[in-house]
């Protein structure tokens, strides 16, 4: 009964989110700058910097874990963590560091994490939380980011594909907006489907939410998509971060101001960001265009970036996730 009720409300979720259209700046009585939404609700205005923002509410039974560039709370039901969380700066988004491909067991998950054993020969990718290219910013950083608390089982195909579009696309928000504020992680419900010996659970679904608390557009957004491969533009699967807690039962920002957290998480504006191109460059999406307008997304299906190549005959190709050519259609 409690998975049936769980996938109606990712149905509904999925199909009938709320969004609120663009703003505009203004200035109050006092000199102080605020957002006027179209719906006439009104932003309120950054207070201070808050330490620990990206931590999520804790219980009694949750022990966080602390590492250079991210934190966590590691579920030993499900051999993973419940969230990862993390500030990505636009100063970070400058990878000195390639990435190690070295997956380790995470010395401080007291109770072991899972292994290699657990992915090997299952057919899911080693899917990061906190991808590798959000923490080349220096050698610990990117060698944490291998850590097993840091995976979770995903399709080939949601990996290599949306997931890391919504990756590169949170990359170039920390550019835009200087920092924003990351906290992801599976969706984990009983029952689920495991690998392993260590029975590492197989998430149907995966969320992230972003939150950008740089002036004047303070804003935040949260996304729930499907552990599978998908055509889908990210702004499909786009929602509320208050939808986010609905389904994943996971209090975000809890150290905003009670007025300030009610109005950013229940708010979801899409144009409010800017939806960049991860296959043809930096292709923006203008606030102007209708939500219905085709988006230019990576295809789901490559290993290599999307990146098109050139044949020694003059012929276009990409590499798909089995490394064969795909050679395109001429014009």
């Amino acid at each position: 009964m409690i998975v049936i009720r769980f996938i109606i409300l990712l149905s509904f979720i999925l199909t009938f989110h709320p969004l609120t259209s663009g703003s505009r700046e203004a200035l109050a009585n006092d000199g102080k700058r605020v957002l006027l939404f179209e719906n006439n609700s009104v932003s309120i205005q950054k207070t201070a910097v808050i330490p620990h923002l990206e931590i999520p509410k804790s219980t009694a039974n949750d022990k966080i874990i602390t590492h250079t560039g991210y934190s966590l709370v590691y579920n030993e039901d499900h051999e993973q963590a419940n969230w990862v969380a993390y500030e990505l700066t636009k100063a970070e988004t400058n990878k000195r560091y390639n990435r190690s491909d070295k997956f380790i067991v995470d010395p401080l998950v007291t109770t072991g994490s899972a292994n290699n054993a657990d992915y090997s020969g299952s057919g899911y990718d080693r899917g990061h939380l906190a991808p590798a290219a959000d923490m080349g910013w220096s050698s610990t950083t990117m060698k944490e980011s291998f850590y097993y608390s840091n995976m979770s089982p995903q399709d080939p195909a949601f990996n290599r594909g949306i997931w890391k579009s919504l990756e590169e696309l949170v990359r170039s928000w920390a550019i835009e907006n200087e920092a924003v504020y990351v906290v992801t992680g599976p969706v984990l419900t009983k029952k689920l489907p495991t690998i392993g010996s260590d029975k590492v659970s197989v998430p149907g679904y995966y969320y992230k939410v972003i939150f950008d608390y740089t002036e004047p557009g303070i804003k935040g957004i949260g996304f729930i998509l499907p552990n599978k491969g998908t055509k889908e533009p990210l702004q499909s699967f786009a929602v509320s971060i208050d939808v986010v807690e609905s389904v994943t039962g996971i209090d975000f920002f809890p150290l905003l101001p009670d007025e300030q957290e009610r109005f950013i998480e229940k708010t979801l504006s899409v144009n409010a960001w800017t939806w960049k191109s991860t296959s043809t460059g930096n292709v923006k999406r203008k606030a102007s265009q209708r939500r219905d307008e085709p988006v230019i997304t990576k295809p789901a299906n490559t290993n290599s970036d999307g990146q098109i190549f050139t044949g020694p005959r003059g012929g276009k190709y990409r590499i798909n996730e089995n490394g064969k050519k795909v050679y395109l259609k001429k014009e």
